[in-house]
């Protein structure tokens, strides 16, 4: 079997209905509308998304982190003007703190079970995970709402203060970097920072444990310079490679429950398989 055949019965052995219609939609001219009707029961009265569309955050109630899942979707998709996403902004205004970001993880968590990583203060700042890409994706498709202008200038300011950022919060830079249409500041922001952030790749495509690769930060070509042509094709050569017996892809984080290694499997296998394809490496849809 090639590459999609393998992973198409992967996901039938092992992913949640979302994941398998993502892949039906995206690779075997499948119903989109479908992929939204799933994804709309994950979304909350309040907008915000829970339910685990992120599976770490096993709970019902809504959190920042979900709604950045729930866009990635849509974005594959080009299902922006879905109502979902005008309810989701509506959502992020009413967690948003005074400094225009939403927090990391919202106190909340605490009342739902969860990955123990997933911690937060009484009073949480905002953050750039998922602030940074979540305004980044809402700049790629031109949506308008009075969400975004202050956000925006939260990303702007807190970039401006980084010198060092730890691997996730240099994953949301790039993509906000990467999307928003600022371009001029966006390129002089880079260039300060580039270095910075090649600290936080792992470059080695065989490295264990919690690595951080150059394709988590380039999942799609990027318009910004940060990796080689070289760098790219060596680890998308090893993401052929990485492939299971089984047929799918996984996290290289800590799976805490049984449940979340199907789960996380099932997201990140079509992750994989949108990477390959974006960059040549599956055919075209």
């Amino acid at each position: 079997m090639d590459v999609l055949d393998r992973a198409e019965r992967y996901l039938y052995l092992n992913a949640r209905l979302i994941d398998r219609l993502r892949f039906a939609a995206l690779f075997r001219d499948g119903d989109r509308e479908r992929v939204l009707e799933v994804l709309r029961c994950y979304q909350n009265p309040d907008g915000g998304f829970g339910h685990a569309l992120e599976p770490d955050l096993r709970g019902p109630g809504s959190q920042p982190e979900p709604v950045e899942v729930a866009f990635w979707i849509l974005d594959e998709l080009d299902a922006f003007p879905s109502p979902m996403v005008a309810a989701a902004c509506d959502y992020l205004s009413q967690v948003t703190t005074g400094d225009g970001g939403v927090p990391f993880v919202l106190p909340s968590v605490r009342d739902d079970p969860r990955a123990p990583w997933w911690e937060s203060d009484d009073d949480p700042p905002g953050s750039l995970v998922p602030t940074a890409s979540i305004a980044g994706l809402l700049h790629k498709h031109l949506i308008t709402h009075p969400w975004l202008a202050a956000a925006t200038e939260f990303c702007w300011s807190a970039i401006a203060a980084v010198d060092e950022p730890s691997p996730y919060d240099a994953r949301a830079i790039v993509t906000f970097l990467d999307l928003v249409p600022t371009r001029e500041r966006a390129d002089s922001e880079f260039e300060r920072l580039r270095e910075a952030i090649l600290a936080t790749v792992t470059l080695d495509p065989a490295a264990p444990g919690e690595a951080h690769f150059p394709l988590d930060f380039a999942p799609y070509p990027l318009r910004l310079p940060l990796f080689t042509k070289d760098v790219l094709d060596l680890h998308l050569d090893a993401l052929l490679d990485a492939q299971s017996d089984e047929g799918g892809w996984n996290g290289n984080w800590t799976m805490w429950t049984p449940l979340v290694r199907h789960e996380w499997g099932g997201h990140v296998t079509v992750q994989r398989l949108r990477t390959l394809r974006a960059y040549g490496r599956l055919p075209a849809s």
